[in-house]
């Protein structure tokens, strides 16, 4: 059994956007309120306290009119904000903003449910909210997320425990070398294309923004702005996902072995000529994409070390051309054996390469490859559909 998130447009009124407003409000409040105080008192005892939101009720009494189990979820997450910080794994947890998007979670105890030919939702604390139940799903609902983006639009997360059953055992193996002219070139020396979907609607973007730039702060028509830019940005991550989507699951679909880079993302947006770029193709979540698939369909995914000369070597003879590492050599001649190499099909070549090696030396024939099961994603939160 797996859990899976599903999301749905859903299309509250006045009272249940009050009522939303409240919920995002007070869990954002709490977050802040409460990470804060852990903060000082750590500072002052050198130990840190777990605050409980029953602590703040007495004080904040609208802290009683939303969800209870909202609250906890908060306190849950800040919990795990912590473990990362102190793990290693990520910085110290940040304040919640109300600029971003919102939301809340809580949990069904047997309060969510569906009525008028699934046209209507009621959840707790809040019935018969309108829904737009584009897919069907399968399983039983463990719980929920409501959620508001910048541009004013609500949506319904929910956590379902269902079982997916594996593909079909394939022996394909595929390697994937990530790109910025490119997406992607697989060993097969097929290439997926870069949209740039961002910086295809740069100069709209870059014209809406000069226009909320010069509206008054507070103002009916800076606000109209605001969703209008919120908008354009919600569009083009749109596009994004809805393109990743498709092609991890077509990769996923063909090929049992995938081997792919384990590019230092983070360490290259420092790179101020390429930030946009690679913020832009977005191959974190690509590979978080493939990850997570691979699990539910039981395929494996192979991550090759970063430090890896993939784009050096001749995938033919291995002789390592050190010339290679100027990016603007698309194309070069192996001096050992002669073989005129294109650099990123030569590179996803060595990726595959590499990956089976990974493989056999942990004990595993490459002939029996495709009986492997799949890596657990390294991401604790469910992906959404």
């Amino acid at each position: 059994m797996k859990r899976i998130a599903y999301k749905y447009r859903i299309y509250p009124n006045s009272e249940q956007k009050v009522f939303f407003a409240k919920c995002f409000g007070c869990v954002r409040f709490f977050y802040n309120k409460s990470l804060d105080d852990m903060n000082e008192i750590y500072k002052s005892t050198g130990k840190f306290k777990n605050i409980t939101p029953a602590s703040y009720k007495e004080d904040y009494s609208f802290l009683k009119e939303v969800d209870s189990l909202a609250l906890s979820n908060a306190q849950l997450n800040r919990n795990i904000a912590f473990k990362s910080f102190f793990s290693h794994k990520t910085g110290f947890p940040k304040f919640k903003s109300k600029r971003n998007d919102q939301s809340y979670t809580t949990n069904n105890q047997g309060s969510v449910k569906f009525s008028n030919n699934d046209r209507y939702i009621s959840i707790p604390k809040c019935s018969r909210i309108r829904i737009k139940k584009h897919r069907d799903f399968y399983g039983g609902i463990k719980s929920i997320t409501v959620s508001m983006t910048t541009d004013n639009k609500y949506y319904i997360s929910l956590l379902v425990e269902s079982e997916i059953k594996p593909l079909k055992e394939s022996n394909r193996s595929i390697g994937l070398d990530l790109g910025l002219k490119d997406l992607i070139v697989d060993s097969n020396g097929k290439k997926y294309k870069n949209h740039k979907y961002l910086t295809k609607s740069q100069k709209k973007l870059a014209k809406e923004q000069r226009k909320l730039s010069h509206m008054e702060k507070g103002s009916n028509n800076r606000n109209k702005q605001r969703i209008k830019v919120a908008r354009i940005h919600r569009h083009i991550n749109n596009q994004r996902n809805d393109y990743l989507h498709k092609l991890s699951k077509k990769i996923i679909d063909e090929n049992q072995i995938i081997c792919i880079e384990d590019l230092k993302v983070k360490d290259m947006m420092n790179d101020s000529k390429l930030a946009r770029n690679i913020s832009d193709v977005s191959w974190s979540r690509l590979v978080s994409m493939l990850i997570y698939k691979a699990n539910w369909y039981g395929r494996k995914v192979i991550k090759i070390p970063f430090n890896y000369p993939s784009s050096q070597l001749c995938s033919i003879c291995s002789y390592k051309n050190s010339i290679t590492k100027d990016l603007r050599i698309r194309k070069w001649t192996c001096p050992e054996c002669g073989t005129i190499h294109d650099r990123d099909i030569n590179a996803a070549k060595n990726i595959l390469s590499k990956g089976i090696e990974m493989l056999t030396k942990d004990g595993t024939h490459p002939d029996s490859l495709f009986m492997l099961g799949s890596l657990e994603s390294s991401s604790k939160k469910p992906p959404l559909l």
